[in-house]
């Protein structure tokens, strides 16, 4: 049984964009803090559960008529289309549906492994950002230890952000 994915499209991916964005305005901006942030709530909602408080990111932020055909048209096109098998218009049915059935489905199928692999690729990408992003955000609060109690805050709920994107972002690629 496959475990319940965190981030299903490419849309729900755009919260950790959020973050990182917010993130490197953080990291350029030194006097950035939770009130002056593009994301207040979410960093203090952050800060407030701490580390081990959420179970995940997204916890946290988150029939008319054809003219020309007349029945007695169409029911001689289903039988003769139902004679092919040896059935009747009932059959014929059958046969001149089965085709647009097998394409459909089969034009689903490769748009969905389009999409997913897709949406594999996005996360790889974002898993990456999100592991530099935590490294500097970590660095920054060593560096930044005489700043302001609420840079420190800051600094600390984006840190958590991150892990619990860097966390749900690989439950996603060992899903995969």
């Amino acid at each position: 049984m496959k475990k319940e994915l965190n981030f299903k499209t490419l849309e729900s991916l755009d919260s950790i964009k959020g973050v990182l964005k917010e993130a490197s305005e953080g990291l350029k901006i030194k006097t950035r803090n939770i009130d002056n942030s593009s994301i207040p709530d979410v960093l203090g909602a952050a800060l407030g559960v701490g580390a081990g408080g959420v179970a995940s990111f997204a916890a946290l932020y988150l029939g008319g008529s054809v003219v020309g055909l007349s029945a007695a048209g169409i029911t001689s096109g289903l039988a003769a289309a139902g004679a092919v098998v040896g059935g009747g218009m009932a059959a014929g049915v059958a046969v001149l549906a089965a085709p647009v059935a097998i394409l459909g489905i089969a034009g689903y199928g490769v748009v969905s492994s389009y999409r997913y692999k897709k949406l594999q690729d996005a996360k790889e990408e974002l898993l990456r950002e999100v592991i530099k992003k935590h490294d500097a955000i970590t660095r920054a609060l060593r560096e930044e230890v005489d700043s302001s109690k609420e840079r420190i805050e800051y600094l600390k709920s984006m840190q958590i952000l991150l892990s619990k994107a860097l966390q749900d972002l690989k439950s996603d690629m060992e899903s995969a």
